[in-house]
């Protein structure tokens, strides 16, 4: 179109030098194909768009459910080594970090590349003198672009990594604010945040302060107005040398002033490509974690857990070390110790919410590690220290290990639970979306998740503290709905309280990732530990 447009500013002065009017039909052929060409320009660049949004769109769902099975497949373990700031980033900021690089680059690098690349060329065919004066200036913008770009995958990825930190101190600042507030710390809670704040801003400002002085000159030297003025006074002495006409001087210098627009849309796509890189790449670490392998297909023939000389690290730290126990079926056993013994790390185990080191655990005779996810999951059901309920319906939050549950199954299991009268007040029962009609409380949550475990129903059951944090009144409903719940079934216990262990039939103590004493509660009673345990608060 451009082309076509230049052509009919020649046509109008030249008819204007002659003092006649231009030729009508020579004018609106002129027009037409003006017309037409603008129109198959920009009907072929809506449809290039589309297509590159709807890819983009595809893109995006089908990365997202990929690291949403990785994760949901990941051992345990590499939580607690990932901060939740950065799975947060890769998940959400860097998939939409590659959303230019797909949806619009690809269009409009090729718009701005092969409009200002046409008519070049037909600047060069004018006049190569007028063509060469057109592009005078690119060769110090692309040196000083250069200069620029030394170094611009590691700064990146530098910079993506302070972003990551400021990402991931904010999100623990704000997850802890109700106890930094509570004990009265949040300036020192807000600390890590600043500083890492703080880091990025030295940072980005050692980086970008040299390019800045960089990016104004290279700027300048494909100004508009330095091209028009070189084009035009170029131009003019040709002219005026009767090298070339007018006219061409004038055709060559609108020409030239494509060059700008095209040069800024070039660059910008070049820092996307640079930001989408660095984020595609941690977007494949993401993908590239580890699952549990998931290939077994033996089904447990009982209850029973037999742990056998099982050793488990976090990295380099070491929580458990050659642990062994046996829980016969149809018993509760409860694991005791101080804040880091390895209790809690070996109820995951046995969920398998990671392998053993070394060692194996198995579940009616068998292997867990053999056994499908699906088949296992019915076999050990689980109610942990921090009952998380996800934000949908009370119904389905219930019915999340069985599905197809039926409304009366529901309330059942939530009467057993003891929270059916707290459903029954929610404005709209057990169709109330949790975090958006209702926030239970801990206790509530507790037992919402000991109603999820009464509806599935497994032989073996997990408690990580489950009573640990609630007030009195909502403890004696939590222990009265446990009661229920353990009725028949293998039961592996987690707690810091006398209480919560009365009548189990065993106890293992845990100290420093070891089994230091076993046995039952009458045999232990005078263990120092167990003393400890007993003994009344200071100041109650």
């Amino acid at each position: 179109p451009y082309v076509v447009l230049v052509q009919l500013g020649e046509v109008l002065l030249a008819a204007d030098r002659s003092g006649a009017l231009p030729a009508r039909g020579e004018v609106m052929t002129l027009l037409m194909w003006l017309t037409g060409a603008f129109g198959l320009r920009y009907g072929i660049y809506f449809v290039a768009l589309t297509v590159t949004h709807f890819a983009d769109v595809r893109f995006g769902h089908i990365v997202r459910s990929r690291m949403v099975g990785v994760l949901s497949a990941a051992p345990l373990a590499w939580f607690t080594s990932t901060n939740s700031g950065a799975v947060r980033k890769a998940i959400q900021d860097d998939t939409h970090d590659v959303h230019t690089v797909i949806a619009h680059a690809p269009v409009e690098s090729a718009a701005a590349v092969s409009a200002p690349a046409s008519l070049l060329i037909y600047a060069f065919v004018v006049d190569w003198r007028l063509g060469l004066l057109s592009i005078a200036t690119l060769p110090i913008y692309g040196l000083l672009n250069a200069w620029m770009m030394r170094g611009m995958g590691e700064k990146t990825a530098q910079m993506d990594r302070h972003l990551t930190r400021v990402s991931s101190t904010m999100v623990e600042f704000v997850s802890g604010i109700s106890v930094v507030k509570a004990f009265g710390t949040v300036g020192r809670s807000h600390e890590r945040f600043t500083r890492a704040a703080e880091d990025f801003s030295r940072f980005y400002v050692d980086w970008c302060g040299p390019l800045l002085k960089g990016s104004a000159l290279g700027q300048a030297t494909v100004s508009p107005s330095l091209i028009l003025l070189i084009s035009t006074a170029g131009g003019s002495a040709l002219a005026a040398s009767g090298i070339v006409s007018p006219v061409q001087v004038i055709t060559c210098a609108l020409i030239a002033l494509v060059i700008p627009a095209a040069i800024e849309v070039l660059g910008t796509t070049t820092w996307a490509y640079q930001i989408a890189g660095a984020a595609a790449l941690r977007i494949v670490d993401l993908l590239s974690v580890a699952p549990l392998p998931a290939e077994g297909s033996s089904v447990p023939e009982g209850a029973d857990i037999n742990i056998d000389g099982v050793s488990f690290s976090y990295g380099a730290t070491l929580a458990l070390d050659d642990v062994s126990l046996t829980i016969p079926e149809g018993s509760v056993t409860a694991l005791v110790g101080s804040s880091g013994s390895g209790k809690s790390t070996l109820a995951t185990l046995v969920a398998r919410f990671a392998d053993p080191d070394s060692g194996n655990v198995r579940i009616g005779g068998v292997d867990a590690r053999d056994i499908a996810p699906d088949v296992l999951y019915r076999h050990v059901s689980f109610v942990l220290q921090d009952s998380q309920l996800l934000d949908i319906s009370v119904r389905d939050n219930i019915a999340l290990g069985v599905p197809d549950a039926s409304d009366e199954a529901v309330w059942e299991a939530a009467k057993a639970a003891r929270i059916d009268d707290y459903v029954r007040s929610l404005p709209r029962g057990l169709d109330t979306v949790i975090g958006e009609d209702a926030h239970p409380s801990g206790g509530q949550a507790q037992r919402i998740a000991i109603a999820r475990a009464l509806l599935v129903d497994a032989p073996i059951l997990v408690l990580d503290e489950a009573t640990a944090f609630t007030d009195p009144e909502a403890e004696a409903d939590i222990q009265a709905a446990l009661t229920r719940l353990v009725q028949g079934k293998t039961v592996l216990v987690i707690a810091h309280r006398a209480a919560s262990i009365a009548g189990v039939d065993q106890i293992a103590i845990l100290d420093a990732g070891r089994i230091i004493a076993m046995g039952t509660p009458d045999q232990l009673a005078d263990h120092p530990y167990m003393r400890r345990m007993s003994a009344p608060a200071k100041g109650h």
